[in-house]
């Protein structure tokens, strides 16, 4: 049975309208980027960028948008005034997933190929250190006080947990099978760990570096290898946790003190990666197979809008400002 949430438990949460945020869609079927306005909800751009772009995200300053173009093993540089290619990266092959220090600088990028992570200065574009991790190297987090680096390898089924000053493993935490996003809460004392294939999310306790807890998933009529958890998201006050759940065209939506699944919201088809606008009015969430991407208001729970973008949509990010 559908459960309701409590309006109060979302008060709080969404800053005063800030105006418009500028949204990135990396679509990875047709090489490009869609660009939208978060007010209107509508597309205003669309541009090239390369062979399969996959991980995707905006500077802290709104200025330069980063994108993994995979199938070029490159990191792509993109000025998002102008939407010009600026310059590259070298990121090592087959980047998918990255994340920038909370500082802006360094980039940390995922090579699947190579079992590495890449750590790249953005400024004087050089490899800083290839740090060896597990089998097919995925998701990639940063604790906010920047002092960790998490990676996720999906064979492996281990989150490793990596210093940022040594660039070396110090602890390894077993997780479910395939695991393919790593997010931290904003306090930085949980970090959630998603199971493509295990179906589950493994919460993890920051300080002991051991798994607390398994979210786990049933919805009524599916099959249980159509649940298949991929992008996660925590609102600022780390009082609900969003799930992508991949087939299952749905995010969940969990409480973030019980990990209580609360509701299901029915997406696109395929649903993937996830992002909130700053203000964390609204969360847009990108669905592969249909070629669209939903946006959830975040204070209702509930989907307001499907957009079309390009083919197979991966990855979203949205400006700071």
């Amino acid at each position: 049975m559908k459960k309701m949430i409590c309006l109060a438990v979302f008060a709080g949460l969404c800053a005063p309208a800030a105006g418009a945020y500028t949204v990135y869609v990396s679509n990875e079927k047709d090489n490009t980027v869609s660009v939208l306005d978060s007010e209107t909800l509508e597309v205003t751009d669309t541009f090239d960028v390369g062979q399969r772009p996959r991980g995707i995200l905006v500077s802290k300053d709104g200025k330069q948008l980063y994108i993994c173009v995979s199938d070029e093993d490159t990191v792509k540089v993109f000025d998002t005034a102008t939407l010009k290619l600026l310059h590259t990266l070298p990121s090592g092959p087959d980047p998918e997933q990255f994340a920038l220090h909370p500082s802006g600088n360094p980039l940390y990028i995922a090579n699947e190929d190579d079992n590495l992570v890449t750590v790249v200065d953005v400024k004087t574009q050089l490899v800083l250190a290839e740090i060896p991790v597990g089998v097919e190297p995925e998701g990639v987090a940063i604790s906010p006080d920047g002092k960790v680096v998490i990676n996720t390898s999906e064979t492996t089924n281990m989150a490793h947990f990596i210093d940022t000053t040594s660039y070396e493993i110090f602890e390894n935490v077993l997780v479910d099978q395939r695991p393919r996003y790593a997010q931290f809460t904003d306090d930085g004392s949980l970090l959630f760990v998603s199971a493509e294939i295990g179906g589950t999310v493994t919460v993890i306790d920051v300080t002991k570096h051991q798994a607390i807890h398994k979210i786990t998933f049933e919805i009524p009529g599916l099959p249980d290898e159509t649940i298949q958890p991929v992008g996660v998201k925590v609102t600022a006050d780390g009082s609900i946790i969003y799930v992508a759940l991949g087939p299952a065209n749905r995010v969940a939506v969990v409480d973030g003190k019980t990990f209580e699944v609360l509701d299901y919201l029915l997406v696109g088809q395929r649903v993937w990666q996830m992002a909130f606008t700053p203000d964390q009015k609204y969360l847009f969430t990108t669905n592969g197979n249909s070629n669209d991407i939903s946006v959830i208001d975040v204070a209702r729970q509930k989907v307001i809008k499907s957009i079309q973008v390009g083919q197979q949509p991966w990855g979203v990010a949205i400006s700071p400002n």
